[in-house]
């Protein structure tokens, strides 16, 4: 048994597991590459029924946890200024999860987004052009994990792959 706060999951691999709960009860679950799942604080214990490993990036959302800067407030929502590529996966009073999906030469509109953890789900090769102009290089990998605070920001995707990524912006 272990415990987490309120989680946010990215499921990098597909996955089979019984879930045993400090209660006794048990349940199997099974989850999808690129699942995005929210999970109220639990105290529980994992088993994989996969002949196949299980790899997900588990954001914990600590209680209490300090709130952005009063000033960095989001006038430039990416869902409204790019639908087709920024789709909402998940959303409740804690998080949103964007699922940023860019094909080849595509560029996002200039947008921003509040403090936020992005899992990288393909090789990809986007650069970021931030508020000020400055321009930076994004070369990643699957199941890579950046942290960012709040960013005004286009993206292009000068790879020769679509990108894709979850961006989980924090409430």
């Amino acid at each position: 048994m272990h415990s987490h706060p309120a989680t946010v999951v990215v499921c990098l691999t597909d996955s089979h597991q019984r879930v045993t709960n400090a209660n006794g009860t048990v349940s199997e679950v099974s989850h999808k590459a690129g699942d995005v799942i929210y999970n109220e604080p639990v105290t529980h214990a994992e088993e994989s029924l996969s002949n196949q490993p299980l790899e997900a990036v588990v954001v914990e959302l600590k209680p209490n946890a300090p709130k952005g800067p009063a000033d960095a407030v989001v006038t430039r929502d990416p869902v409204k200024l790019d639908p087709k590529y920024h789709i909402v996966a998940l959303e409740n009073s804690r998080v949103r999860a964007l699922r940023t999906i860019l094909e080849p030469g595509i560029k996002s509109p200039l947008h921003e987004h509040p403090h936020y953890v992005v899992v990288y789900l393909t090789e990809l090769h986007t650069t970021m052009e931030l508020g000020d102009g400055r321009v930076v290089d994004n070369p990643r990998r699957p199941g890579e994990v950046a942290w960012r605070e709040f960013m005004k920001h286009s993206t292009l995707n000068v790879g020769k792959q679509t990108a894709v990524e979850i961006q989980i912006e924090l409430k």
